[in-house]
């Protein structure tokens, strides 16, 4: 039987035959996503039907992150919204079954662009166009689920989002920091300013927590077919979803992106203003205050990938070390733009 690292074929293959109706044995494992972040496989079955199998990484998992169960949940309330996602089909709390808990929803066929020769290979200019037009739409449809109604109204804390926000990624920062002896005094800086700052939230809302372009699946015609990655969300602060989305959404001459090679660079998407425009026609949402938002969401960023850079200087990443010095510069950088944005604050 096939072997795949994250994978014990034939445990899966047992449960899939108890609890997904129709799987027909045996069945093909192939590694679509992985990283430090959960893994997913796709799972082909000797009749050709494709699902989606999501565990966690098998190594360097942190003991409160790569929560299975509340992803599984969370796409299975929005299965009836608007909000597009992966049909859900089962999920196991067993770990003894393949090291770990993991979910199986239906596979999604389409195009995640990762970046900028993607976009131009798999979408012409009016498709491009369309993908930034119904993220757009779509973020607004996911903040206005009613999330009583779909049973997602414990999911999280509704108020305070930002201010607790603040608090665990600074955390999270000194832990890092302080572990290669290391100080970026823009990112302190930065969090007393942001602290002082916060805005009212208003009413609470599901967040995504990581909206981005590349988070989703889109289909031929450009629009989402499924929005993915629903690890960290929570119940908050829209506006943050709003405000990072802004991040990672380069435009033409920018000196500096969230994203590596930035797929929204290429001609044909909409602008960030044009982003936003829409976003509150469909959201209705005032958005008056969103320079915050993004501040706070480069700075966010700064305070992951301090992380990131901490646990490769420390060797966790294993093999060929080199080029990890970069997250360091990346960090000062996105602290500077999170001070930028805050210009006007």
């Amino acid at each position: 039987m096939q072997s795949i690292e994250g994978v014990d074929a034939a445990n899966v293959t047992r449960w899939f035959e108890q609890h997904v109706p129709g799987a027909t044995p045996p069945l093909a494992f192939e590694l679509i996503a992985g990283g430090r972040s959960n893994l997913t496989f796709k799972v082909t079955d000797a009749a050709g039907k494709t699902y989606a199998l999501r565990r966690p990484p098998v190594s360097h998992v942190l003991p409160t992150a790569h929560d299975m169960g509340r992803e599984y949940r969370i796409i299975s309330a929005l299965q009836d919204t608007p909000v597009p996602v992966a049909p859900s089909v089962g999920f196991c709390d067993d770990p003894a079954v393949n090291g770990a808990p993991f979910y199986v929803m239906g596979y999604v066929d389409g195009h995640v662009l990762r970046d900028a020769p993607t976009a131009e290979k798999v979408l012409d200019e009016a498709g491009r166009r369309r993908a930034g037009e119904h993220l757009a739409d779509v973020l607004a449809d996911i903040h206005a689920v009613d999330v009583d109604a779909v049973g997602l109204g414990e999911l999280g804390r509704k108020e305070g989002y930002i201010e607790r926000q603040l608090k665990r990624w600074y955390g999270q920062f000194q832990q890092s920091a302080a572990l290669q002896d290391r100080s970026v005094p823009v990112v302190d800086e930065m969090h007393d300013f942001l602290q002082a700052r916060v805005p009212e939230q208003g009413a609470a809302a599901i967040v995504h927590g990581d909206y981005r372009l590349d988070n989703t699946m889109l289909g031929d015609d450009g629009r989402v077919a499924a929005v993915l990655d629903w690890e960290i969300c929570t119940l908050g602060d829209p506006l943050a979803d709003v405000g990072l989305l802004m991040v990672y959404w380069a435009e033409p001459g920018d000196q500096h992106t969230a994203l590596g090679a930035a797929p929204t660079t290429v001609p044909g998407f909409p602008s960030r203003e044009e982003m936003k425009r829409r976003y509150a026609a469909r959201s209705d949402r005032d958005l008056s205050q969103l320079d915050f938002y993004i501040s706070f969401g480069y700075w966010k960023l700064a305070c992951i990938l301090e992380g990131v850079y901490s646990r490769y200087a420390g060797g966790a990443g294993g093999g060929d070390q080199s080029g990890f010095e970069l997250f360091a510069q990346q960090v000062q950088m996105l602290a500077e733009a999170s001070k930028e944005a805050a210009g006007s604050l």
